[in-house]
């Protein structure tokens, strides 16, 4: 283990320094934070909604710790919800899952306002080392890994694109993504008295650079902590019972909820017809534009098939 762990320690430290960035956009989570470690002079760009985010106070602390050169940013809820359509309108998605998505864009145009050119990301790593709470009940949890590297994609590489700023994503080198599926998913997800926790091998690597309470953190998802989740209920309110209960009986798209629909109209109004499936795609179940043979989530509509099923 303590070879593996050298190892993750190495090719990370070799990444960053093969391919560095001015800034990170920075939570103040585990692979923020062990971003921000490795890179002492990055400015840290951190994102939260006004009154709300969960990350506000793991964020300083990092800060402070690594004396970082720190820039968070307030987003008022109106600023917030005026931003929706101009990423739907990027990413030509209405996935649920775009209060996500905002963070990454306020972080991004941000960072773009202070003329920095290069931003860092932690892009992958939950998805290598096992960090989502549903993985943890896994049982081919390896086989879902080995899934969904061949197919990551991550907003902030449209929104970056879209901004004119490059994103750097260490977790994502090949190399790296290589050395991360071979190891075992024993060290990826632990089962300890009173917790079962993910990343675990990710975690050991860095307990020497960080203090205990933000190695061993629970993992925040990137809406609740910006607090963007927060803007769910405000945009739930903005549709009526009647009227979602008319277009979802009427429309082809499978409405999970009505942010969904919500974001749906909003993408109808900017973007148009939803895409037909092309040659050598599959029909998506949810809304039935085309997917990739090979992918199990919908990049238009954000539906998730059984990944067992692709």
């Amino acid at each position: 283990m303590k070879k593996i762990i050298q190892e993750l320690k190495t090719r990370l430290e070799k990444n960053i320094r093969k391919n560095p960035a001015e800034g990170l956009l920075f939570s103040g989570g585990l692979d923020s934070a062990i971003l921000a470690a490795l890179s002492p002079k990055i400015k840290a760009i951190n994102i939260s909604l006004k009154s709300y985010g969960e990350d506000i106070p793991y964020a300083n602390s990092v800060a402070k710790f690594l004396n970082l050169k720190y820039f968070p940013l307030k987003i008022g809820i109106e600023e917030a919800l005026d931003a929706v359509p101009k990423v739907i309108k990027i990413l030509k998605s209405f996935d649920p899952a775009l209060p996500n998505d905002l963070a990454v864009y306020f972080g991004l145009k941000h960072a773009k306002d202070m003329g920095i050119r290069e931003v860092m990301t932690g892009d992958g790593s939950d998805e290598l080392f096992a960090g989502y709470q549903f993985m943890e009940s896994m049982d081919r949890l390896d086989d879902y890994i080995r899934k969904i590297a061949c197919s990551l994609r991550f907003s902030s590489n449209e929104i970056g694109k879209f901004i004119n700023i490059k994103i750097v994503q260490p977790y994502l080198d090949k190399g790296f993504i290589s050395f991360g599926l071979d190891i075992s998913p024993d060290l990826k997800i632990k089962r300890q008295p009173g917790r079962v926790g993910g990343k675990w091998i990710l975690r050991k690597a860095f307990e020497d650079i960080l203090p205990p309470d933000i190695v061993w953190q629970d993992k925040r998802p990137l809406e609740y902590g910006s607090g963007m989740t927060r803007l769910r209920k405000i945009i739930s309110e903005k549709v009526s019972d009647e009227e979602y209960r008319g277009t979802s009986r009427s429309s082809q798209v499978k409405f999970i909820n009505k942010e969904h629909f919500y974001f749906y109209r909003i993408y109808r109004d900017i973007i148009g017809e939803i895409p037909r499936p092309g040659r050598d795609e599959k029909p998506c179940p949810g809304c039935g534009t085309g997917m990739p043979l090979k992918s199990f989530h919908c990049r238009v509509c954000g539906y998730v098939l059984d990944w067992r099923s692709t």
